[in-house]
């Protein structure tokens, strides 16, 4: 199911860029449509996370996978009618990262709900590399050898992609409503506290403002979310313009472009066969240090680097490798410490405040890049790294996260933690 809806949404996504520049080539058009697209993180993350900690996690899969068959089907039908419009490009990307922003907070709050604490690094790692690889590293490669096909052919596939995994999301409802239903039995015996379910009804405003709270309050998540906020306003620049460069700088063509894009999948992929190892060896605050301090640096070897698409590539393996690791603790970091019935508010939460740059990011590269060249992107982005590089050492020690884990034994241990309590029928457990 996720195989083939991040598929779906990989091929998208990749092709967006491409059909953008068969319209215009002009640097700051292009980054509207990821301006656009990217909206939805800032705009639609607080929604998402209220539905997704009031509805059934499963049920808010399938609304994501229906989305994203529509805005295919679309796309397709246009782009083969030979139509194509940035005004429409930007509808059907909003489309498909709003898709995104379901998919994304209902799967995060349903793995700690099946998966033991200490095992969630491993099976962050396994979702990236299914979920994030496949959209952003896997499949765009193939984006530029199925477009030559014609140009409806990308939103063709990914219609396919979208509709087998909305098929397949139904299944996985019947799948885990049986664990769902034992899970929340145990909570109620707990006692009051730990009935507090994610599919209680209260005041929409007043959840929204409590997972909020809730991440803002917490020391360390709020320095991991600052950190994803500077580093998603500089990766937004200049993966808006990376097809500029891998076209005028380095004068790879599409193919070219598509195979920079493998690069990232070649550090992603081989990084998780280990990342999990690697955070049980070393803990999350130095694997987080080292992470966020090779994002720094490895923007500023493209920036200075001659045009040699071998050693551009080479650099991008380094930095997807560093993303994974990142991710992976960030993410695990996030379930680890927030209770289960706020878990959908924290995560979607987490992306608003952080992902929400990613528009200004996508506006801020193609300014520089119109106002001063393509490689001033890299040099900013640099810039922007290296001050959540210094964040990331200052305030992610392994004595914050010690304290952190305390205090969230601690809430536990006085019924503030619900985890296990969600059931996927969106109905409140009673003692």
């Amino acid at each position: 199911m996720v195989v083939a809806g991040s598929a779906g949404e990989g091929l998208m996504l990749a092709t967006m860029p491409l059909l953008a520049v068969t319209v215009t080539t002009d640097p700051q058009a292009v980054s509207l449509v990821s301006v656009v697209g990217q909206s939805p993180w800032l705009l639609l993350s607080l929604l998402a996370g209220l539905l997704v900690d009031r509805v059934r996690r499963t049920s808010v899969l399938m609304y994501a996978y229906a989305v994203q068959v529509a805005a295919a089907a679309a796309l397709a039908i246009v782009a083969t009618s030979d139509a194509l419009t940035l005004p429409l490009l930007m509808c059907v990307a909003f489309a498909i990262t709003s898709a995104q922003v379901l998919s994304d907070g209902a799967s995060g709050a349903l793995l700690p709900t099946i998966m033991a604490r200490d095992d969630l690094p491993a099976a962050n790692a396994r979702l990236q590399v299914i979920d994030r690889g496949l959209v952003q590293f896997v499949v765009p490669p193939s984006a530029g050898a199925v477009l030559a096909i014609g140009l409806g052919a990308p939103a063709w596939a990914a219609c396919a992609m979208a509709l087998l995994a909305l098929l397949l999301s139904a299944r996985l409802r019947t799948a885990v409503e049986p664990k769902a239903a034992v899970e929340s039995s145990a909570a109620a015996e707990r006692g009051p506290a730990a009935a507090r379910e994610p599919g209680a009804r209260g005041n929409p405003l007043r959840d929204i403002v409590e997972g909020l709270r809730y991440l803002v309050a917490a020391p360390l998540l709020r320095s991991v979310t600052i950190t994803v906020a500077l580093g998603s306003f500089a990766s937004s620049g200049v993966t808006t313009m990376l097809v500029l460069y891998a076209t005028e700088e380095l004068g790879v063509g599409r193919f070219g472009y598509g195979a920079l894009l493998g690069c990232f999948a070649v550090g992603w992929v081989v990084t998780s066969l280990f990342v999990d190892r690697l955070v049980a060896r070393f803990g999350y605050a130095w694997a987080m240090r080292c992470a966020q301090t090779t994002a720094a640096v490895t923007p500023v070897l493209i920036a200075v680097a001659p045009p040699w698409p071998m050693f551009v590539g080479a650099v991008l393996v380094a930095q997807s490798s560093a993303v994974l690791v990142w991710n992976v603790c960030s993410q695990s970091t996030r379930q680890r410490f927030t209770p289960n019935r706020l878990l959908g508010r924290v995560l979607t939460s987490h992306k608003a405040l952080a992902w929400g740059l990613t528009p200004l990011g996508a506006l801020m590269g193609g300014f520089v890049a119109a106002q001063w060249n393509l490689r001033g992107v890299w040099w900013i982005a640099a810039i922007i790294h290296a001050v959540g590089a210094v964040t990331v050492w200052r305030t992610m020690t392994p004595a914050a996260f010690r304290q952190t884990e305390h205090d969230h034994e601690s809430g536990r241990a006085q019924g503030d933690d619900s985890e296990g309590g969600h059931r996927e029928d969106g109905t409140e457990a009673r003692a």
